[in-house]
């Protein structure tokens, strides 16, 4: 990888910066949004989308977070060696209950990454809310073949999802190239599949049955 945001001192000083600016900030939730996780991740992501590229500083090229509803990122830069990177912000509040975030569909990961200069990064922010003040504990901001697949997931929403498993639980492995993640990818896929053909399977079967009710049902 030729991507300076892959060293870890240029990751870890974006999330130092990350999360010096959220918890600088004025309280911006009321007390009707306080008890939101929803209302308090659409404001922390607007605030890190006004500023990331302050925050990224001589590393970024060209930005934008003006992306569509269902684009794949919530933001998107390019650095000065012309890599293009989206970005896909995501909060979790502690103390909640478990939750499984999408990441991005399998199909769409497929393509962009047949491009060795395009990169999809992962930026979660975890946060406690006392009143209503918001206080950020942690930042991650992690290229998704860094994070291991025992954090991972697949979910069953159109070709498949990426998900985090357990947004309490983020496992990341630096070292990890992106070929040996990618084929691990597919590996997960390839055995998602099947595991889906078998439930469609039982699904038709149920409605077979449901069927031969209604036929032998007579008219009333």
């Amino acid at each position: 990888m030729n991507s300076p945001l892959f060293e870890p001192k240029t990751r870890e000083r974006i999330e130092r910066k990350v999360r010096a600016l959220l918890n600088e900030q004025a309280d911006f939730l009321s007390p009707d949004t306080a008890g939101s996780p929803r209302a308090a991740g659409d404001a922390i992501q607007s605030i890190i989308e006004d500023n990331f590229a302050a925050i990224l500083g001589d590393l970024v090229g060209v930005y934008s977070a003006s992306f569509a509803r269902r684009a794949m990122a919530d933001l998107a830069f390019k650095d000065r060696a012309n890599n293009y990177y989206v970005v896909d912000v995501k909060t979790h509040r502690e103390g909640t209950a478990f939750n499984m975030p999408n990441l991005t569909s399998v199909d769409r990961l497929a393509r962009f990454y047949e491009d060795d200069t395009n990169y999809f990064f992962m930026l979660m922010v975890k946060y406690a809310v006392q009143g209503t003040k918001v206080t950020v504990q942690q930042v991650h901001f992690v290229p998704i073949e860094h994070l291991r697949w025992d954090c991972l997931t697949i979910g069953a929403l159109g070709t498949g999802q990426i998900q985090i498993a357990d947004s309490k639980h983020i496992k990341i492995d630096p070292r990890q190239p992106r070929r040996a993640w990618m084929l691990e990818f597919c590996d997960t896929v390839l055995a998602f599949y099947p595991r889906e053909i078998a439930k469609i399977h039982k699904r038709i079967g149920k409605f077979e049955k449901v069927k031969e009710f209604w036929l032998a049902k007579p008219e009333t």
